[in-house]
């Protein structure tokens, strides 16, 4: 599908991908952007010059229904709560899935049949690695991880059943200015506080794949328009991993820190935590793209930004 003056919705766009992305379809595709958010995460200031934005809740038809309209020409969906340890199990899936489900039939009552989807590595559950998207079976170890599977799945629906064009993105760890929650501003708040000690959940060796959001934003647009099937999956990532105690490390350098850390133990951050992760980015090189930073380059890159935010 090529991008080019497009009018196009972004779900859950007032967060860290969403801005991101907005910027780059507005300003490489000159497409005619709105971002739709209910800022529960989002923040109003992130939304870009020049974009449209409606407050809207997904779990709400009515917030639905004002969002989605017929003029669309795709939806870029990013709306859900993506906190892989959220403390309401319950809830995170339900309306995740609710969200998703309500967004598939406003668009398909309206025809607009093109769907840009965010899942994540979690769906693979402790899988080999390097993981490629046929890997099977599928078995996440979290609620969040089933929770995207779910989606997929039902996504996969429309795609079949309703003559939706489908791209679900499989993320590794995406990073970046205005990330908050996750281990690199987890680490610069617990060092703000107090510049002598770090703990660091688990032994430090969980290792993981991790993608800096401007590449990713960059990787999402491009296989929208190289990828032509009516369900296209595809792994986002890097070919590198970096460990949690080296991302302490980085964070440390950034802040001109030299902490003693002190580890909670076990192989593993929380429950549901897949320890080691790095994706086959096979299929995506193919298509004609290739991340330009290692795993490790988009840490520090994020980590200069974070700092010089945060602090």
């Amino acid at each position: 599908m090529d991008l080019t003056e497009r009018r196009v919705l972004i779900t859950g766009g007032a967060g860290l991908i969403g801005p991101n992305l907005a910027r780059r379809l507005r300003d490489h595709h000159e497409a005619d952007v709105v971002v739709a958010d209910d800022l529960s995460k989002g923040r109003r200031e992130r939304v870009p010059d020049g974009v449209e934005f409606v407050e809207a809740d997904f779990t709400d038809p009515d917030d639905v229904a004002a969002a989605v309209t017929a003029d669309l020409d795709a939806v870029f969906h990013l709306a859900a709560y993506t906190d892989t340890n959220f403390d309401d199990d319950r809830r995170l899936f339900e309306e995740n899935t609710e969200m998703t489900y309500n967004l598939l039939e406003r668009m398909d009552e309206v025809g607009v049949e093109n769907l840009a989807f965010t899942s994540s590595s979690t769906v693979y559950g402790e899988a080999p690695r390097p993981t490629p998207e046929d890997y099977a079976p599928l078995e996440p170890i979290s609620v969040y991880g089933s929770s995207k599977l779910a989606d997929e799945a039902l996504i996969s629906a429309y795609a079949h059943s309703h003559d939706f064009t489908v791209w679900c993105f499989r993320f590794a760890n995406i990073v970046g200015p205005g990330q908050r929650g996750t281990v690199i501003p987890d680490f610069i708040e617990k060092l703000s506080e107090d510049p002598e000690t770090l703990t660091i959940l688990g032994d430090g060796r969980q290792e993981k794949s991790y993608l800096h959001v401007t590449e990713c934003v960059e990787a999402m647009c491009h296989v929208v328009e190289h990828a032509d099937a009516a369900l296209n999956t595809y792994n986002l990532g890097t070919r590198t991993t970096t460990s949690v105690t080296t991302i302490a490390d980085v964070v440390s350098a950034a802040m001109d820190l030299d902490p003693e850390y002190e580890y909670t133990g076990g192989d593993r951050g929380w429950s549901g935590d897949v320890p080691k992760m790095r994706l086959s980015i096979e299929k995506l090189s193919a298509l004609g793209w290739e991340p330009a930073l290692s795993s490790h380059e988009a840490v520090e890159r994020a980590a200069e930004e974070l700092v010089a935010e945060m602090t």
